[in-house]
């Protein structure tokens, strides 16, 4: 098999407060027999619901194929944050790829919270949105730079984010380890398995066919694609490959440039009054640690709180003792909380944390590698996907162009020199470098 799920278990939804909480979605059926479509989407994540709702709404013949549930993987697990921009700030961009270059990234950026906002509110999609997003630091020169952030995007860009000194941020969040930090009430948070869902619907309504436990063995692209499952098979005109983190094998191109890391979050006992030892007002929040923290509260009054990462697709044997650890040095008055639920997810990164979206033949398009930037991100790529499957790529074509260099050490190395990398980053994290 190309794709592992060492993790998972192909029939439901893995535990979270996520699918706990998830909509009554029945189930799509496991494709059987032999089908033909015009466009073959592999991947019921945020960026395979998108495309396949954009292409059936433009009237083509759209089949949608999911090895488990749709929002299984990371569109059903994430931390719920809808940012703006890019996974990577815009002064950093501007170096790496010219200020038109990264002014135009950030439109794209606005359009994809301009998008999720639409789809959430065209389709009744009940997913608690919610505005507002803060980055704290937990140093002077941390906070510092975030407020030198904010003030670039006010002068540049014409984009208000509030700056909060110590005392400022402790009034919103009052945890002791952070001092200071910036407010972007433009971006937003959700609950990410039930805006999966709801992309789904819409997708189905307007006449996609999808199909669950369907997973993909093989695929071959030409002048026609031909999609292999474990039951069936699809031959369609175009095919999309929109697995991201799960694609495993499936696309050597693809795997070279985009590697699977895992995440982990945690959810507590509903605290009550005890919210206001958290969060004062109802944002996310995450840190500026190279392995971020991040946080907010739930529609009823848990802390959702993620933090730690793996590499490749094993979890932690002890998801709650790995997330309790950064968890009580952000809150330590929450030593005495239950934690009730505990998960992990199987997202995608690239070397320089921008999205992979690649013409790997004349039929066949890819879009992965969100860098936890996914929620805005992967929504919009299926937009841009379908519009290039139509003849439109101008969107498709700029985020194509962005820098995405193949991880060294091919598929053997690049895990372990990861996590070298990373045990480093969390080293100088630890010792305030």
């Amino acid at each position: 098999m190309n794709l592992l799920f060492s993790n998972d278990r192909r029939g439901s939804y893995p535990e979270s407060w996520y699918a706990a909480t998830a909509s009554d979605l029945a189930p799509f059926p496991v494709l059987k027999g032999e089908m033909r479509a015009d466009v073959c989407v592999v991947g019921g994540g945020y960026t395979g619901l998108s495309a396949a709702l954009h292409l059936a709404e433009a009237g083509l013949d759209v089949v949608l194929v999911e090895a488990h549930r749709v929002g299984f993987g990371a569109s059903g697990r994430n931390g719920g944050q809808l940012g703006s921009g890019q996974r990577v700030d815009q002064p950093s961009l501007e170096k790496l790829v010219g200020a038109g270059p990264a002014r135009h990234l950030w439109d794209l950026g606005e359009e994809a919270k301009t998008l999720v906002r639409d789809l959430i509110s065209r389709h009744g999609i009940d997913c608690h949105l919610r505005p507002g997003v803060a980055w704290c630091g937990s140093s002077q020169s941390e906070v510092a730079d975030l407020h030198a952030y904010a003030r670039h995007m006010g002068e540049h860009y014409g984009y208000g984010i509030e700056a909060l000194d110590r005392e400022a941020f402790r009034e919103v969040c009052p945890s002791p380890d952070y001092a200071g930090g910036v407010i972007d009430m433009g971006a937003a948070h959700l609950h990410p398995l039930r805006l999966a869902q709801g992309l789904a619907a819409a997708a189905a309504a307007a006449g996609a066919r999808i199909f669950e436990r369907s997973l993909v063995l093989e695929l071959s692209a030409g002048t026609g694609g031909v999609v292999r499952c474990e039951s069936g098979s699809v031959r369609a005109d175009n095919v999309i490959l929109a697995a991201n983190g799960y694609l495993g094998g499936l696309q050597p191109q693809v795997a070279r440039r985009v590697m699977p890391i895992n995440n982990f979050i945690v959810a507590t006992e509903p605290l009550g009054a005890r919210t206001a030892e958290v969060l004062t007002r109802d944002i996310a929040v995450a840190d500026s640690k190279f392995v971020v923290n991040y946080f907010r509260l739930s529609h009823d009054g848990r802390l959702l709180f993620g933090g730690g990462e793996s590499y490749g697709y094993r979890f932690p044997s002890d998801i709650r003792a790995t997330v309790r650890k950064p968890m009580l040095k952000v809150f330590p008055s929450l030593a005495d909380v239950r934690l009730e639920h505990a998960w992990g997810g199987t997202l995608a990164i690239t070397m320089k944390r921008l999205p992979l979206l690649a013409r790997l033949g004349p039929n066949l398009l890819s879009a992965s590698g969100y860098s936890g930037h996914g929620v805005g991100t992967a929504v919009h790529a299926g937009r841009l996907l379908a519009e290039a499957v139509r003849g439109q790529s101008a969107g498709f074509d700029a985020m194509a162009a962005l820098p995405t260099p193949a991880f060294p050490g091919g598929a053997g190395l690049r895990s372990p020199l990861l996590a070298l990398a990373m045990s480093w980053y969390a080293l100088r994290d630890k010792l305030g470098i």
